[in-house]
């Protein structure tokens, strides 16, 4: 991502008077680090926590084995409980994004969730939005796609939020 996109979206952030917190599994961190050169990204960003393993997502974010066994670690079903896990440990962060996806062969990739897929959850405001999205290209320029899939649809979140009637955010 391309740093004035970057720095636009912390503006956002700052206008809105919202902070951030992360939760990263694919990315390794990737979103987080990005953000770091961005003016004013002190007063947003909250803290990012690296859940690569699945014992890590149970144990820092409450995921349920269940889930893990049930869905996978590269599932929405994870994603939404790594989000709420994130809120309930910083809730005092407004907006909540988790990500995690397949970037690599193995895993649980099947023909329905090949290499690429990347599943990402945004709480704001008691809502969850979910995405899933499939990206293209040589692994090692994933993270990158990922992270600006997400600055992007935090952007169209907030940009919503400013157009819409208070407590009126709609569509994902």
């Amino acid at each position: 991502m391309k740093a004035s996109s970057v720095d636009d979206l912390v503006k956002l952030f700052l206008q809105h008077k919202l902070t951030l917190a992360l939760a990263e599994s694919c990315t390794c961190g990737w979103v987080a680090a990005q953000l770091a050169p961005a003016q004013g990204v002190s007063e947003v960003l909250l803290g990012s926590v690296v859940t690569y393993h699945a014992e890590a997502k149970q144990r820092l974010l409450g995921v349920k084995k269940k889930t893990l066994d049930t869905y996978s670690a590269e599932s929405q079903q994870t994603t939404n409980e790594m989000a709420q896990g994130l809120h309930q440990h910083l809730p005092t962060a407004d907006v909540c994004v988790a990500i995690t996806g397949l970037f690599g062969p193995g895993a649980s990739e099947t023909i329905d969730k090949p290499s690429g897929t990347i599943f990402v959850t945004m709480l704001l405001e008691n809502r969850a939005f979910e995405y899933r999205e499939l990206l293209k290209g040589p692994t090692e320029k994933l993270r990158d796609q990922a992270a600006d899939f997400i600055y992007g649809k935090l952007a169209e979140l907030l940009q919503r939020r400013q157009q819409a009637p208070a407590g009126e955010l709609h569509g994902s």
